[in-house]
């Protein structure tokens, strides 16, 4: 277990590398540019936590939120979005994590500006930067790992793309009140210097459990590649809250080394009342 979580990098990224194969969705038609996304799902000073269980065992927390104050990037107002993420307990002693992901998002477009990732997992250690240019279409990338030269790239991207952070508070701003069960929605983003293509299905709606109470949700299950990591194609569920803030709630996968389940369990900062059943 520690060789595959070692080499995968998975435990604590799981907020965003579960939900993340349900991001980046590209709605608009090419070269409409600047976009205007209609956003009433979040704002400022949002803040969600989450539990990351490994079976029976609570392994890592997870932090999501909204800085208080608008950012400036590339002369644009950007929310600046956080994932940070840290493993406790016994899980420490062989896999300790401290990592943080962060987005610029552009408060019209829900465009990423700049993304940011620093990883500290164990001894090892990563720095990367990505400026997007959404004019020209294209990502410059600054990437540094521990004791080594930084690297630089430059990468052609799909109009409106998304990065993993981004594209979460994107996907809050759809419309599911009209989809069918079973519809599919196409995903284009950009992550660890690659283009990535997924396929998202929409499931309908249902009562998830969650630490914060039972919650009325959207279900979504993102169409996974075969890999090592995961067990099937439809091995990831997200849950989004049926309500008008769409925050995610819960994240179930079946990977090929047990369950994992990333359980929200607090929150403030929520723009409209939560879908709760029962506290």
């Amino acid at each position: 277990m520690f060789t595959l979580f070692n080499r995968r990098r998975t435990l604590l990224a799981l907020p965003l590398l579960l939900g993340g194969a349900a991001l980046g969705l590209t709605a608009f038609a090419p070269n409409e540019s600047p976009r205007s996304v209609r956003n009433e799902s979040f704002g400022r000073g949002e803040v969600v936590k989450y539990k990351v269980h490994y079976g029976l065992i609570t392994a890592a927390e997870a932090t999501i939120e909204v800085d208080d104050a608008i950012q400036r990037i590339n002369d644009r107002p950007c929310y600046k979005a956080t994932v940070t993420g840290r493993t406790n307990g016994s899980f420490d002693l062989f896999l300790k994590v401290r990592d943080t992901w962060r987005s610029y998002i552009d408060t019209t477009s829900i465009l990423p500006q700049k993304f940011f990732r620093n990883i500290e997992e164990n001894s090892y250690r990563k720095k990367e930067t990505v400026d997007f240019d959404h004019q020209r279409d294209v990502v410059e990338v600054e990437s540094r790992k521990k004791d080594k030269d930084p690297k630089r790239s430059t990468h052609k991207v799909p109009d409106n793309v998304q990065d993993l952070v981004s594209g979460f508070y994107f996907l809050r701003t759809l419309d599911f009140s009209h989809r069918k069960v079973g519809e599919q929605i196409k995903v284009q983003g950009f992550f660890d210097d690659e283009v990535f293509d997924m396929t998202v299905t929409y499931k309908g709606r249902q009562n998830v459990e969650t630490k914060a109470g039972t919650v009325r949700a959207i279900r979504l299950t993102p169409r996974m590649p075969k890999n090592k990591l995961f067990r099937g194609e439809d091995a990831i569920s997200v849950y989004l809250s049926d309500d008008k803030n769409k925050i995610p709630v819960l994240f179930e996968a079946e990977m090929f080394v047990g369950s994992v389940k990333v359980d929200m369990y607090k929150y403030n900062g929520l723009k409209h009342p939560l879908a709760l059943t029962k506290n």
